[in-house]
C-alpha cells in the first residue's frame, strides 16, 4: 500500500464508523480518495459500552478505507460526541503592557489560557478552547490582534469539555485498534469543516448533525462559533417508534423509515399504501403512509424543539440569519428540511460535504459530514505546525487552535 502523506478522519457514529481518506494538494486543498464505513458495535449514543466490540467495528471500517484508497491507516482525527459533552463560554483579561505595546502571539497564548483558567469538575477534561472574538483596549470584534497595539486584550472563547472516562475510552479503542489519534474533534465543529460557507457562519446558522444515536448541534455568528450541545435522541428513537406503532421487528422499522418514512405528513397522500411485516411470524398488514408520517412527524418536532430551546437558552434564537443547516444520517429522511422550517420559521437546507475526489462518482452523503470535516480539519490542522504529526497538544496548542480556527472560520 502507499506510503506518502495522507489525511484520515475516523467519525465513531453509534451505529456507523466512517473513515475518509484524502491526500493533501500543493495550493491548499485536498483530494477525497475514498470512504470506508462498517456497522458500529458496543456504543450507546456516542459513548463506549464494549470496547472490544468497538476495537472490532474500527479494524473493519480502516480495512475497508484501506482497500478503497490503496493507503495504510496508521494515524486519524478522530471525532467525539455523546450527551457527556458540555459547553461554556467564558472571556480572560490580560494588560499587555505600558504604553504602545505591540500584541504578539505570546499575548494571544496567555490571554487564552486565561479565559481557559475556568472550574471544571475533576471528571471532566477540556477537548477545545475556540476563540470567538478579541478586543483591544476598547476595540472588540478583532479576530486577529497579533501586531496591533494595546495595553489590554480582552478574548471571549467557547470552550467544550468532556467526561473524561468517556474520552480516554474513545482514545483507547482507537489505539487498540492500532491507530494513533492525532487529535480529538467535537463531531458538530468537525461537520462544520464540511458543510458550512463563509456567509452563513457570518450571518448566523445553526448546524444540526442528526445521527442516529444523538442530535449535534453547532450554532454560528459573526464568523464564530457561539453555542455547541449533544442531545441524546435520533434516527434510533424515530426507528423505535415505528416498531411500537405499527408492531413490526426492528429491522423492518429501519427499512420501512428509510424507503417509507416522512417528516412532514402534508408531504403524505392518504391513498398511498404500505406493506408492514409482522412480528414472530404474524402476517404482514396493509398500513396507510399517513399513519407511518403520524409516527415519524412527533419525534422529529421533539427533536428540532430541543433545538429550539438549546438556542434560545444561548440566546441566538432571533440572530440566525441564514437558517438552519441539516447533515447527518437521520437528516436524509423525507421532509425533515420542510419541518425544520416550519419549527424555527427560519430556511433549512440538507448539506452535502464538498470536497475533490478522482473518482467520477460523488461517494458521500450528509452521513459522511463528519468524517469529511475531520480531514479538513486535520489539514489546517498540519498546515499550521509545518506539517508535522504527532501528540498535538504541547505548549503552543491554544495558538495553533487560534491559528486554523482564525484562517477557516
Amino acid at each position: 500500500m502507499a506510503k506518502e502523506n495522507y489525511i484520515v478522519g475516523l467519525d465513531i457514529g453509534s451505529t456507523i464508523i466512517s473513515v475518509a481518506v484524502a491526500r493533501p494538494e500543493e495550493e491548499g486543498g485536498f483530494t477525497l480518495l475514498g470512504i470506508g464505513q462498517a456497522p458500529a458495535d458496543g456504543l450507546k449514543r456516542g459513548v463506549v459500552v464494549d470496547l472490544e466490540k468497538v476495537v472490532s467495528s474500527i479494524h473493519a471500517a480502516v480495512a475497508d478505507a484501506e482497500m478503497v484508497s490503496g493507503y495504510k491507516i496508521d494515524s486519524v482525527y478522530a471525532g467525539i460526541a455523546g450527551e457527556h459533552i458540555k459547553s461554556i463560554n467564558s472571556r480572560g483579561v490580560i494588560a499587555v503592557g505600558k504604553g504602545t505595546s505591540e500584541i504578539n502571539h505570546s499575548d494571544v497564548d496567555r490571554v487564552i489560557e486565561a479565559a481557559r483558567a475556568v472550574a471544571i469538575p475533576a471528571d471532566r477534561e477540556i477537548i477545545h478552547v475556540l476563540p470567538q472574538e478579541f478586543t483591544v483596549d476598547d476595540q472588540g470584534g478583532v479576530t486577529d490582534p497579533v501586531g496591533m497595539s494595546g495595553m489590554r486584550l480582552e478574548v471571549n472563547v467557547h470552550i467544550v469539555t468532556g467526561s473524561t472516562a468517556s474520552v480516554s475510552n474513545i482514545i483507547k479503542a482507537i489505539e487498540k485498534a492500532n491507530l494513533n489519534v492525532e487529535e480529538l474533534v467535537l463531531g458538530p465543529f468537525a461537520a462544520a469543516y464540511a458543510v458550512l460557507s463563509k456567509d452563513e457562519r457570518e450571518l448566523g446558522c445553526v448546524l444540526i448533525d442528526m445521527g442516529a444515536g444523538t442530535t449535534d448541534i453547532a450554532a454560528f455568528l459573526d464568523g464564530a462559533i457561539k453555542h455547541t450541545a449533544v442531545l441524546g435522541i435520533g434516527g434510533k428513537n424515530v426507528t423505535n417508534d415505528i416498531a411500537i406503532g405499527l408492531r413490526t421487528p426492528l429491522e423492518q422499522a429501519e427499512r420501512i423509515k428509510c424507503l417509507h418514512g416522512s417528516a412532514f405528513s402534508t408531504m403524505v397522500e392518504s391513498n398511498e399504501m404500505i406493506m408492514v411485516p409482522g412480528v414472530g411470524g404474524r402476517e404482514s398488514k396493509e398500513v396507510s403512509r399517513s399513519v407511518l408520517a403520524a409516527i415519524v412527524e412527533p419525534r422529529a418536532e421533539e427533536i428540532f424543539s430541543l433545538v429550539a430551546r438549546e438556542l434560545k437558552k444561548a440566546n441566538l434564537a432571533e440572530s440566525l440569519a441564514s437558517g438552519v443547516v441539516l447533515t447527518g444520517g437521520a437528516s436524509q429522511l423525507e421532509g425533515i428540511p420542510e419541518l425544520a422550517e416550519q419549527i424555527f420559521d427560519l430556511p433549512a437546507k440538507l448539506a452535502r460535504p464538498e470536497y475533490s475526489i478522482e473518482e467520477s462518482e460523488d461517494i458521500t452523503g450528509p452521513d459522511c459530514a463528519v468524517a469529511v470535516g475531520l480531514v479538513r480539519y486535520g489539514l489546517m490542522s498540519e498546515r499550521a505546525v509545518g506539517g508535522k504529526r504527532g501528540k498535538k497538544r504541547g505548549p503552543k496548542f491554544v495558538d495553533r487552535i487560534k491559528s486554523i480556527f482564525s484562517e477557516y472560520f
